[in-house]
């Protein structure tokens, strides 16, 4: 892993965003997304810059961070694409991936294995609170806290626009809505329960829980729906060490966590939850989320993080040229 002196380092050169001459330019909370025309095909180019969001806001930026969950993403669209076909074509830079342009489906696929989270539309809140029936899956009383659940659940979500809030709903409501054909929703939840199972599989290996996690999928042009965004990253899935889950569980203790529930929990403790101004993070905050993703990754991956000290934006200049420049 690298140094805490090295993240200190990386503090001033994090990237907070991009604005190439690139195509057609949308802003998502942490990536960048450009669609354009190269070489005859319609593609898209998403720069994963370090953003952090939680609550549905932008919070900060954490050294390293894009390039972390594109390197986990990379890692795992290799390990899931005998499952589900995605969108990758290459990783020409460290926090940026291109692939083929899709039509993105408006409903997110989010699989739950554990009755858990900590804010207001977490499955969690809304058990606690006498809520048994959440998304069309009728959970049993007297559960508890962080449980994990006999067979993992498919919560599916509605993607808000720009700057909303997601909203999570049962596959009869969505089709009711008609955002989205039973066909698809059907392809869509059967893939993310194998990709889910996967992903429980490899972390295993590691001793990692895969907790919970989201899935986004979008029709190629050929009609075809394919993986899309990124997978199994700790912005889009909850981590657990696995050696300490039963203890904690037993004694009522949180888990030990690998993802952003971190800093999620931080701002939480300073009375943010999504509304009102955002809290400045201090610098040893920042270090101690960075150096959690980065170990995210060494966990998942089994491999070591390796990256360097420096300008993010200017060496996305050069590696990108082919791009930039055609």
């Amino acid at each position: 892993m690298l140094t805490d002196d090295q993240i200190l380092q990386q503090i001033p050169h994090t990237l907070n965003g991009t604005n190439f001459d690139l195509g057609e330019r949308y802003e998502g909370k942490v990536r960048d997304n450009y669609t354009f025309d190269h070489e005859g095909m319609k593609k898209r180019l998403i720069v994963v810059t370090d953003r952090l969001s939680a609550f549905d806001r932008i919070i900060t930026t954490i050294p390293f961070k894009g390039q972390v969950l594109n390197q986990i993403a990379a890692f795992w669209f290799e390990e899931t694409k005998d499952i589900m076909a995605n969108h990758l074509i290459e990783f020409p830079d460290p926090n940026v991936v291109v692939g083929k342009e899709c039509n993105a489906l408006p409903v997110e696929m989010v699989m739950r294995g554990y009755l858990t989270g900590v804010t207001n539309t977490s499955v969690w809140h809304h058990y606690k609170n006498g809520g048994r029936d959440f998304c069309g899956n009728v959970l049993p009383d007297d559960m508890k806290k962080d449980q994990k659940f006999d067979h993992p659940i498919l919560t599916p979500s509605t993607k808000a626009e720009h700057g909303g809030h997601d909203e999570s709903v049962a596959r009869e409501n969505i089709l009711e809505r008609g955002v989205i054909s039973a066909e698809d929703f059907d392809i869509m939840a059967e893939a993310s329960r194998k990709l889910y199972e996967r992903g429980v599989e490899v972390a295993a290996r590691q001793g990692v829980i895969l907790v919970d996690t989201k899935y986004e999928f979008g029709k190629d042009e050929n009609g075809n729906i394919v993986l899309i965004d990124e997978i199994h990253t700790p912005d889009s899935s909850r981590f657990w060490f696995a050696d300490e889950y039963q203890a904690r569980f037993d004694a009522g203790e949180e888990q030990k966590k690998i993802d952003k529930e971190y800093l999620r929990k931080w701002l939480a403790d300073k009375g943010f939850v999504g509304e009102g101004e955002v809290p400045e993070v201090p610098e040893d905050i920042k270090m101690e989320t960075a150096k959690r993703y980065i170990q995210a990754f060494e966990l998942i991956t089994g491999k070591t993080f390796e990256a360097e000290v420096g300008d993010v934006a200017g060496r996305l200049e050069g590696n990108l040229s082919k791009y930039l420049n055609s």
